[in-house]
Protein backbone atom coordinates (compact mmCIF):
# COMPACT_ATOMS: atom_id res chain seq x y z
CA UNK A 1 0.00 0.00 0.00
CA UNK A 2 1.37 3.82 -0.70
CA UNK A 3 1.06 4.68 2.82
CA UNK A 4 3.53 1.84 3.92
CA UNK A 5 6.18 3.81 1.77
CA UNK A 6 4.99 7.16 3.45
CA UNK A 7 7.39 7.88 6.11
CA UNK A 8 7.30 10.58 8.21
CA UNK A 9 10.68 12.30 9.05
CA UNK A 10 10.11 15.60 11.29
CA UNK A 11 7.03 17.51 11.44
CA UNK A 12 7.23 21.44 11.02
CA UNK A 13 5.80 21.97 14.29
CA UNK A 14 8.04 23.66 16.93
CA UNK A 15 8.60 23.08 20.72
CA UNK A 16 9.30 25.18 23.95
CA UNK A 17 11.08 22.63 25.76
CA UNK A 18 13.64 19.67 25.30
CA UNK A 19 11.64 16.13 25.25
CA UNK A 20 13.61 14.64 27.85
CA UNK A 21 11.13 11.94 28.68
CA UNK A 22 11.07 11.22 24.68
CA UNK A 23 14.44 11.12 24.46
CA UNK A 24 14.75 8.53 27.76
CA UNK A 25 11.66 6.66 26.35
CA UNK A 26 13.76 6.26 23.40
CA UNK A 27 16.99 5.21 24.95
CA UNK A 28 15.42 3.02 27.13
CA UNK A 29 13.61 0.66 24.42
CA UNK A 30 17.03 0.86 22.86
CA UNK A 31 18.81 -0.47 25.36
CA UNK A 32 16.12 -3.34 26.01
CA UNK A 33 16.32 -4.15 22.88
CA UNK A 34 20.02 -4.54 22.62
CA UNK A 35 20.06 -6.31 25.97
CA UNK A 36 17.41 -9.06 24.70
CA UNK A 37 17.80 -9.15 21.06
CA UNK A 38 19.71 -11.97 19.84
CA UNK A 39 21.50 -11.14 16.75
CA UNK A 40 19.07 -8.79 15.35
CA UNK A 41 16.26 -10.27 16.38
CA UNK A 42 13.70 -10.85 19.88
CA UNK A 43 14.40 -14.81 20.45
CA UNK A 44 11.00 -16.36 21.28
CA UNK A 45 11.76 -17.11 25.23
CA UNK A 46 12.55 -13.66 26.10
CA UNK A 47 8.86 -12.94 24.20
CA UNK A 48 7.55 -15.31 26.48
CA UNK A 49 9.21 -14.36 29.20
CA UNK A 50 8.32 -10.18 28.78
CA UNK A 51 5.15 -10.23 26.35
CA UNK A 52 1.86 -9.91 27.59
CA UNK A 53 -0.31 -13.31 26.18
CA UNK A 54 -3.79 -12.68 26.24
CA UNK A 55 -4.76 -15.90 27.85
CA UNK A 56 -2.72 -15.50 30.19
CA UNK A 57 -3.12 -12.04 31.29
CA UNK A 58 -6.58 -13.35 31.89
CA UNK A 59 -5.81 -16.75 33.25
CA UNK A 60 -7.63 -18.79 30.57
CA UNK A 61 -5.08 -20.87 29.63
CA UNK A 62 -3.85 -22.64 33.02
CA UNK A 63 -1.36 -25.15 31.52
CA UNK A 64 0.44 -22.89 29.90
CA UNK A 65 0.25 -20.21 32.20
CA UNK A 66 2.07 -23.05 34.46
CA UNK A 67 4.40 -23.91 32.22
CA UNK A 68 5.80 -19.91 31.86
CA UNK A 69 5.76 -19.77 35.46
CA UNK A 70 8.06 -23.01 35.69
CA UNK A 71 10.19 -21.56 32.59
CA UNK A 72 10.19 -17.53 34.30
CA UNK A 73 9.40 -17.74 37.64
CA UNK A 74 9.78 -13.81 37.81
CA UNK A 75 7.56 -13.40 35.24
CA UNK A 76 4.09 -11.36 36.14
CA UNK A 77 0.96 -11.46 33.87
CA UNK A 78 -0.27 -8.39 34.72
CA UNK A 79 3.21 -7.01 34.62
CA UNK A 80 3.94 -8.61 31.21
CA UNK A 81 1.51 -5.76 29.83
CA UNK A 82 4.13 -3.02 30.90
CA UNK A 83 7.28 -5.20 30.23
CA UNK A 84 5.97 -5.68 26.59
CA UNK A 85 5.75 -2.10 25.86
CA UNK A 86 9.70 -2.37 25.91
CA UNK A 87 10.14 -5.34 24.30
CA UNK A 88 10.97 -5.39 19.65
CA UNK A 89 11.23 -8.21 17.59
CA UNK A 90 13.72 -7.03 15.42
CA UNK A 91 15.19 -3.64 14.47
CA UNK A 92 12.77 -2.21 11.96
CA UNK A 93 9.94 -3.03 14.40
CA UNK A 94 12.13 -0.88 17.23
CA UNK A 95 13.15 1.39 14.59
CA UNK A 96 9.67 2.57 12.86
CA UNK A 97 8.23 2.97 16.63
CA UNK A 98 11.37 5.04 17.91
CA UNK A 99 10.97 7.47 14.94
CA UNK A 100 7.75 8.08 15.52
CA UNK A 101 8.00 8.41 18.91
CA UNK A 102 10.72 11.09 18.04
CA UNK A 103 8.67 13.02 15.60
CA UNK A 104 5.38 13.31 17.62
CA UNK A 105 6.18 12.69 20.55
CA UNK A 106 8.42 16.18 21.31
CA UNK A 107 5.17 18.13 21.00
CA UNK A 108 2.24 15.79 23.16
CA UNK A 109 5.38 15.91 25.79
CA UNK A 110 5.69 19.92 25.68
CA UNK A 111 1.85 20.43 25.45
CA UNK A 112 1.49 18.21 28.59
CA UNK A 113 4.68 18.37 30.44
CA UNK A 114 7.10 16.15 32.28
CA UNK A 115 4.83 14.84 34.41
CA UNK A 116 1.97 14.06 33.30
CA UNK A 117 3.52 12.96 30.08
CA UNK A 118 4.86 9.65 30.87
CA UNK A 119 1.99 8.77 32.75
CA UNK A 120 0.07 9.45 29.58
CA UNK A 121 2.29 7.26 27.51
CA UNK A 122 1.98 4.52 30.02
CA UNK A 123 -1.98 5.09 30.39
CA UNK A 124 -2.45 4.59 26.88
CA UNK A 125 0.15 1.60 26.43
CA UNK A 126 -2.07 -0.64 29.06
CA UNK A 127 -5.06 0.65 27.51
CA UNK A 128 -3.92 -0.43 24.04
CA UNK A 129 -2.98 -3.85 25.50
CA UNK A 130 -6.29 -4.29 26.92
CA UNK A 131 -8.05 -3.64 23.83
CA UNK A 132 -5.88 -6.53 22.04
CA UNK A 133 -6.94 -8.55 24.83
CA UNK A 134 -10.07 -8.13 25.11
CA UNK A 135 -10.33 -9.01 21.40
CA UNK A 136 -8.07 -12.02 21.55
CA UNK A 137 -8.99 -13.33 24.95
CA UNK A 138 -7.62 -17.21 23.92
CA UNK A 139 -4.61 -16.19 22.32
CA UNK A 140 -1.58 -17.69 23.56
CA UNK A 141 0.98 -15.36 21.24
CA UNK A 142 2.90 -12.63 23.26
CA UNK A 143 1.99 -9.01 22.67
CA UNK A 144 5.47 -6.89 22.36
CA UNK A 145 6.09 -3.23 21.17
CA UNK A 146 5.75 0.38 22.14
CA UNK A 147 3.57 0.96 19.35
CA UNK A 148 0.26 0.81 21.26
CA UNK A 149 1.38 3.28 24.11
CA UNK A 150 3.16 5.19 20.68
CA UNK A 151 -0.02 5.05 19.03
CA UNK A 152 -2.12 6.69 21.76
CA UNK A 153 0.80 9.81 21.32
CA UNK A 154 -0.25 9.89 17.53
CA UNK A 155 -4.18 10.16 18.44
CA UNK A 156 -3.24 13.09 20.97
CA UNK A 157 -1.32 15.02 18.03
CA UNK A 158 -3.90 13.90 15.90
CA UNK A 159 -6.48 15.69 17.71
CA UNK A 160 -4.25 18.81 18.96
CA UNK A 161 -2.16 19.84 15.37
CA UNK A 162 -4.35 18.18 12.81
CA UNK A 163 -3.16 20.61 10.62
CA UNK A 164 0.43 20.74 10.88
CA UNK A 165 2.92 19.70 7.81
CA UNK A 166 4.88 16.76 7.74
CA UNK A 167 7.55 16.30 6.67
CA UNK A 168 8.04 12.78 4.88
CA UNK A 169 9.73 10.62 2.51
CA UNK A 170 7.75 8.70 -0.44
CA UNK A 171 9.68 5.72 -1.33
CA UNK A 172 8.60 4.36 -4.97
CA UNK A 173 10.74 1.72 -5.24
CA UNK A 174 14.48 2.32 -4.20
CA UNK A 175 13.89 6.21 -4.93
CA UNK A 176 13.01 8.33 -1.92
CA UNK A 177 10.46 11.47 -2.66
CA UNK A 178 10.35 14.28 -0.41
CA UNK A 179 7.05 15.34 0.50
CA UNK A 180 4.91 17.43 3.15
CA UNK A 181 1.63 15.84 4.51
CA UNK A 182 -0.73 17.20 7.10
CA UNK A 183 -0.57 15.43 10.10
CA UNK A 184 -4.37 14.55 9.75
CA UNK A 185 -4.32 13.03 6.69
CA UNK A 186 -1.02 11.36 7.47
CA UNK A 187 -2.54 9.99 10.78
CA UNK A 188 -5.99 9.51 9.94
CA UNK A 189 -5.12 7.28 7.14
CA UNK A 190 -2.81 5.06 9.44
CA UNK A 191 -5.27 4.84 11.76
CA UNK A 192 -7.91 4.24 9.00
CA UNK A 193 -5.11 1.43 8.33
CA UNK A 194 -5.19 0.07 11.73
CA UNK A 195 -9.00 -0.90 11.89
CA UNK A 196 -9.70 -2.04 9.00
CA UNK A 197 -6.88 -4.50 9.04
CA UNK A 198 -7.59 -5.47 12.78
CA UNK A 199 -11.12 -6.26 11.92
CA UNK A 200 -9.57 -8.31 8.46
CA UNK A 201 -7.36 -10.04 11.19
CA UNK A 202 -9.81 -10.22 13.78
CA UNK A 203 -6.90 -8.30 16.38
CA UNK A 204 -4.76 -11.98 15.99
CA UNK A 205 -0.92 -11.21 16.12
CA UNK A 206 -0.86 -15.09 14.80
CA UNK A 207 -2.63 -14.69 11.67
CA UNK A 208 -1.01 -10.90 11.02
CA UNK A 209 1.88 -10.08 12.77
CA UNK A 210 1.25 -6.90 14.10
CA UNK A 211 -1.34 -6.19 17.12
CA UNK A 212 -3.35 -3.70 14.57
CA UNK A 213 -6.26 -3.37 17.30
CA UNK A 214 -3.84 -2.49 20.04
CA UNK A 215 -2.79 0.47 17.75
CA UNK A 216 -6.81 1.33 17.53
CA UNK A 217 -6.99 0.92 21.49
CA UNK A 218 -3.80 2.91 21.93
CA UNK A 219 -4.71 6.02 19.51
CA UNK A 220 -8.19 6.57 20.29
CA UNK A 221 -7.19 6.29 24.07
CA UNK A 222 -5.04 9.11 23.02
CA UNK A 223 -7.35 11.11 21.40
CA UNK A 224 -9.55 10.96 24.55
CA UNK A 225 -6.91 11.33 27.42
CA UNK A 226 -5.18 14.07 26.09
CA UNK A 227 -8.19 16.16 26.85
CA UNK A 228 -7.96 14.51 30.61
CA UNK A 229 -4.23 15.25 31.14
CA UNK A 230 -4.97 19.31 30.08
CA UNK A 231 -4.43 19.05 26.38
CA UNK A 232 -6.17 21.30 24.15
CA UNK A 233 -5.94 22.26 20.58
CA UNK A 234 -3.24 24.70 19.46
CA UNK A 235 -2.33 26.90 16.15
CA UNK A 236 0.61 24.78 14.58
CA UNK A 237 3.06 26.46 11.86
CA UNK A 238 1.82 24.90 8.32
CA UNK A 239 4.55 25.70 6.61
Amino acid sequence: MLLDSLIPIRDLNPTRRFPIWTLVIIVVNVLVFLGTAHGVGLSQAEAFHYGAIPCDVLSKCIGLSSQLRHQFPSRSPDGSIFTSMFMHADILHIGFNMLFLWVFGNNVEDRLGRIRFPIFYLATGVIAAVTFIAFDPAGQAPLIGASGAIAGVLGAYFVLWPRASVQSVLLLGIIPIPIRVRAWILLGLWFVLQVLSGLAGLGQVEQSGTAFLAHVGGFISGMILIFVFGGRRERAFAA
